[in-house]
């Protein structure tokens, strides 16, 4: 712990910066399916990142952007997040679900591939971190909590694009050369009376960090949006990822080290907003998720290993919303397809039916509550119903009492299911995970100072984690009896210009999270957990952000991290940026402390990498 104490020392003497952007609480809605309520009005713990915090991140991916979000546990193997599973709250890596404008980013073979998004950040407007089960809301696998990536509307017409390149400076014995890392991205957005139209590209590769660690990410997206009359807005998108690395010790260690990768996803969707009257709105979608994984064990005999998976998951959704006398009422319907080709886990396909209905009330002007039911059939797996409910009470105008229970499902994947390897054996017999949770804090907001505190309790009955078998030679997925987690989460933020009596100084700002979990854990004949024993008992996150005369901004992250059966680390970042006239010269320093750490298993993180890239500021045109 000493090191944490050092670090905040540190942090707190130098003043520095933040992530935590000042944004309109009472203007930012949160895009959930039915009913929209702005941030400050939220009964949830739910946490948003703005554009303008992700321009301040020394950070090159989504993967690496949300490892600065309380409560979430990005973990990464290798750079720029080029393979990560994202958990919330000592959750596995399935019981999270992301999406992207709503459309769900989840795949049926294998959590693994669900952080394989093909959203540039040039792309991104905000992304909602919602806390806790959220399955009233968007329905199967947001067992623990959901994160929705909300892609901007152009305003006007503008191009930008970004270069970078980096280094650790360190050389790679196998060839020779220095290891190092380079990007480039381009945005082209188009806006009209009626339309705005958004044209990403990015590009990351490297050679890597260590033996085969090297990786080539290409990411394409395209999102529409169309005011066809005053009642009917139409959305569509498109995004292409192809991800290809390395992939040394990340599901098999030590006996991959030859091990290589290449994951491609598509996506497509087309949404239309219908304004029938002034109290009721239609929301019909549909959407579609293409996801190859190849896989091949040793990249100098692939006929000795190789394991290739299609999936191939088609959606349908028609969301309602009606403005009642006392309160909202939302409802709504989906119907979502899996199907999946694998030489490995054979050719499955399920289908999955689910029904929403919510009512947002208001007891009084300061007292509102929301009831919620989300009803589920599986064709695999049968029919199940989960509650939800939160409330809170206005305590004054600047302090909120809050709670909120819920419910939630996660099916078993198919590699839970099927898989058969070398090391891990799937097991056909696993029963859904099934959670009950309940929260409840205080919150204070007003302007220049944020501050909450939450506890939680959060209980699992067949929670799926992989167990070590066969006297430890192999692991299968089991469902254990129960899981509990106690929780804790503190939150504060603070504008600290007003304690500077100096024009030079245009924004200084202080970010503070701590999250404390306590997870009891009940192990299968006493059997070694693969995941669930690696959770993140201590998280402390603390960023800093100065910028002077509107042109030089400098910010610090902190980050202290304690795992279950673990040793604790601390990180430390830092971004520096100068704008001009038509570009911005950035740097970005991670692992400043060059730390010897891992997220998953035995996979080493770097350490100290250095990048320096040059922007060209959003030009009009």
């Amino acid at each position: 712990m000493r090191k944490l104490y050092v670090v905040m020392s540190a942090v707190l003497f130098l003043h520095p910066l933040l992530v935590n952007a000042q944004m309109n609480l009472d203007t930012v809605l949160i895009r959930e399916n039915r009913i929209q309520l702005p941030f400050s009005q939220q009964n949830r713990d739910i946490t948003l990142i703005s554009r303008k915090q992700i321009e301040d991140l020394p950070v090159k991916s989504i993967n690496e952007l949300l490892s600065y979000v309380a409560g979430v546990d990005m973990r990464e193997r290798g750079l720029n997040g080029i393979q990560s599973d994202i958990t919330i709250d000592g959750s596995s890596f399935d019981e999270v679900l992301v999406l992207v404008d709503g459309i769900k980013m989840s795949d049926p073979q294998t959590g693994h591939n669900m952080m394989n998004i093909p959203v540039p950040l040039a792309a991104i407007d905000h992304i909602e971190i919602l806390r806790g089960p959220a399955s009233a809301i968007y329905g199967i696998n947001a067992l623990a909590g959901a994160i929705n990536i909300v892609t901007r509307v152009p305003a006007t017409n503008e191009v930008c694009a970004m270069v970078y390149g980096g280094s650790n400076f360190m050389t790679d014995t196998s060839t020779g050369h220095t290891y190092t890392n380079w990007g480039a991205a381009a945005d082209v957005a188009l806006a009209g009376k009626k339309m705005g139209q958004n044209f990403s590209v990015a590009h990351d590769e490297g050679n890597g960090y260590r033996y085969n660690t090297d990786y080539n990410n290409t990411k394409l997206f395209y999102e529409n949006k169309i005011t066809l009359n005053d009642k009917n807005k139409l959305s569509t998108l498109a995004g292409y990822i192809r991800n290809d690395f390395g992939a040394n010790g990340f599901y098999a260690n030590p006996y991959d080290n030859n091990s290589h990768e290449t994951v491609q996803t598509f996506v497509a969707g087309v949404n239309d907003l219908i304004q029938v009257n002034k109290d009721l709105s239609l929301r019909p979608g549909i959407n579609y998720r293409y996801n190859n994984d190849d896989y091949i064990f040793i990249k100098q005999d692939p006929s000795y290993y190789h394991n290739n998976h299609t999936t191939n998951v088609v959606s349908a959704d028609l969301q309602s919303t009606l403005k009642m006398r006392n309160g909202i009422l939302g409802s709504g319907i989906e119907i979502r397809n899996e199907e999946i080709n694998s030489n490995n886990l054979g050719k499955w396909h399920r289908s999955n039916l689910g029904i929403f209905v919510e009512y947002k009330f208001n007891f009084t002007p300061k007292w509102d509550g929301n009831i919620g039911l989300y009803a589920n059939y599986n064709s695999d797996f049968g029919f199940k119903v989960y509650p939800s409910f939160n409330t809170g009470y206005a305590l004054s105008e600047h302090w909120r009492l809050i709670a909120n229970a819920g419910s939630g499902q996660r099916l078993p994947t198919y590699t839970d299911l099927y898989y058969v390897g070398p090391s891990n054996i799937g097991n056909p017999n696993l029963k859904p995970e099934e959670s009950i949770f309940g929260e409840g804090g205080i919150k204070y907001s007003r302007q220049g100072i944020q501050l909450s505190g939450l506890v939680f309790y959060r209980y699992v009955s067949n929670f799926i984690d992989w167990v070590s078998v066969n006297g430890g030679t192999s692991w299968q997925p089991m469902n254990f009896e129960t899981i509990h987690t106690k929780g804790l989460t503190l939150k504060f933020y603070k504008d600290l210009k007003e304690l500077v009596h100096s024009q030079t100084v245009t924004a200084f700002n202080f970010n503070f999270s701590y999250n404390y979990l306590q997870p009891d854990i009940v192990l299968p004949n006493d059997n070694l957990s693969k995941y669930s024993i690696d959770a993140l008992k201590h998280q402390l996150i603390m960023n800093l952000k100065m910028e002077l005369w509107s042109r030089l901004r400098l910010s610090l992250h902190s980050r202290y991290e304690y795992r279950i059966n673990n040793k604790d680390y601390t990180l430390l970042d830092a971004h520096i940026a100068y704008k001009m006239k038509h570009c911005e010269v950035y740097t970005d320093l991670n692992n400043l402390l060059n730390v010897t750490y891992s997220e998953v298993g035995a996979v080493p993180m770097p350490g100290s990498w250095y990048s320096f890239g040059i922007k060209l500021n959003p030009t009009k045109f």
